[in-house]
């Protein structure tokens, strides 16, 4: 049965009847996109109960013809890491309506509309084996999240969507364009047109050709991360956005550039990923350090924790040009703990910002004092943000270190440094905001979390503890797919370094032989 189609289709389906609710009913607006979330939850389960957690291939797989004339199909299908993305997004999603069920009280049913369309541009985007498919999910993440930051977002709104729009439209480009070659290139290859994304993977392709090929996709991957120099739209765009645009963007959109990274560039393109990695490493570890340290000087928190994602991410990243098992395994549970701890603080955040209408460090302090259950699950999910040992965070971040330290010794001393400075920025920060005495008057009105907050805030500590404590579950279902995309890359660079020897030998062969001819007239002359 096809189980993956449904689940990318269903939030889709859920905004078409919203469309046709009167706007004035608000409260029916959110209770059928809140129930058609739910439904995708339910349906990730499934899929989810459906995986064989042993197998390394693509599973559930759904290939239609569906432009012949081009060769592209609908292809569909997972493995263990897009499984956990999947399940990851539905969760999110449910709880970025719930956080929007009181902030959001203009245009309530084209925000909802937004956040339904979104979700399913970023299920189809995990589960798309073709990428001309591919590269339409993409795109069509694009047009909600612009719309959820330019409509319902800050003062600066405007100018943050349009920052967003034209970094990531940059990077959609240079992509398309590579599609394209690859896409002509096979036709060259096999005589047929196709955007099958396993098919391309077989393709030989010359060296010189990969890497612009790699830098194409890598660029339009690195600006989703997104990975220094090209982070300078995240802080805008998360400050901006309102608390469910983001939570979607930590939680989940950031995660689309490294899952292209190790669906696309990284196999299609084994030989110019070996090229490129002591550079992107490198830029991972100034991403590392770098988001650390202006995340400890941030005046407002929200744009604190946007900071802290990139030097989060530069963590994934550096895990998975670590190419060993271990550091790409971390990368992979890491991008899962991103998104959970993440996007747990901007939820905080957003609680103590409807209260108050300020997110500005100084306007805060003995918080602890006037609301003690916001204060315990803040300290739960700064603790894991900063990878205390027993929460999910730790799981992750130490998998990478182990991996980074295993690739190169520098790597791991230098992204270490970046777990020292998040203790002190998060902790820092935790300080002002909770303890000390309540010196502004407006504190000692607030008042705590309400069940419902405490509600969306419960599954995520939940699941901090469980992956701190029992990560197995998602190893077991990684694993495979991890390993397929390490031998992946580790086969294709020997067989070409065994060509390459080979035709070292036989130029050698020749040679010698070249020489003996030379010696032999000499002889037969004398």
């Amino acid at each position: 049965m096809d189980w993956l189609t449904p689940l990318i289709f269903a939030p889709l389906v859920g905004a078409i009847i919203l469309a046709f609710v009167p706007s004035k009913q608000t409260e029916t607006i959110k209770g059928v996109a809140l129930i058609i979330a739910i439904i995708t939850f339910i349906l990730s389960l499934f899929v989810y109960a459906q995986f064989d957690k042993l197998g390394a291939g693509m599973q559930l797989t759904v290939n239609v013809p569906w432009i012949t004339s081009l060769g592209i199909h609908y292809h569909l299908g997972i493995d263990g890491i897009s499984l956990l993305l999947i399940v990851l997004t539905t969760v999110l999603t449910i709880l970025a309506i719930l956080s929007s069920w009181r902030s959001i009280t203009e245009g309530v049913k084209g925000f909802f509309v937004s956040m339904l369309i979104l979700t399913s541009g970023m299920i189809g985007v995990f589960c798309a084996l073709d990428l001309f498919l591919f590269y339409i999910f993409w795109e069509v993440m694009l047009i909600p999240m612009y719309f959820l930051i330019g409509i319902w977002g800050g003062p600066r709104r405007v100018y943050a969507a349009i920052k967003f729009v034209l970094f990531t439209m940059f990077g959609s480009l240079l992509m398309l364009v590579a599609i394209l070659y690859l896409y002509f290139q096979y036709h060259s290859f096999a005589g047929v047109y196709t955007f099958d994304m396993l098919k391309l993977m077989q393709m030989p392709i010359a060296i010189n050709p990969q890497h612009w090929l790699f830098v194409a996709f890598a660029l339009a991957f690195a600006i989703k991360v997104p990975l220094w120099p090209f982070h300078t739209w995240l802080p805008d765009a998360h400050v901006q956005a309102p608390t469910a645009g983001s939570v979607i963007l930590a939680g989940v959109l950031l995660k689309m550039g490294t899952y292209g990274f190790i669906r696309i560039a990284m196999p299609m393109f084994p030989d110019a990923t070996a090229t490129f990695v002591p550079y992107i490493a490198i830029l991972s570890v100034i991403a590392i350090i770098y988001g650390a340290l202006v995340s400890m000087v941030q005046k407002d928190i929200k744009s604190l924790v946007a900071f802290s994602s990139v030097s989060h991410m530069g963590f994934v990243m550096l895990g998975l040009f670590a190419l060993n098992q271990e550091a790409v395994q971390g990368a992979v549970i890491q991008m899962i703990n991103h998104g959970i701890s993440t996007g747990a603080l901007f939820l905080l955040v957003g609680m103590i910002y409807e209260r108050r209408h300020t997110r500005l460090i100084a306007e805060f302090g003995g918080l602890g004092k006037v609301m003690p259950v916001f204060s315990a699950f803040f300290m739960i999910v700064m603790l894991s943000s900063i990878g205390l040992p027993f929460t999910n965070g730790f799981v992750g971040e130490f998998l990478i270190l182990l991996g980074a330290f295993k690739a190169n010794v520098w790597y791991g001393v230098f992204a270490a440094t970046g777990v020292i400075l998040a203790a002190c920025y998060m902790l820092w920060m935790y300080q002002r905001v909770v303890f000390g005495k309540v010196t502004n008057p407006e504190n000692e009105k607030l008042t705590d979390i309400n069940w419902r907050e405490r509600i969306i805030l419960i599954p995520l500590v939940v699941l901090i503890f469980f992956i701190g404590i029992y990560p197995t579950p998602l190893f077991e279902r990684t694993e495979p797919a991890v390993r397929q995309v390490i031998a992946h890359i580790e086969q294709t660079r020997q067989a070409k370094q065994d060509l390459e020897r080979i035709d070292e030998r036989t130029l050698a062969l020749r040679e010698g032989a070249g020489l003996s001819q030379k010696v032999t007239e000499k002889g037969v002359t004398r």
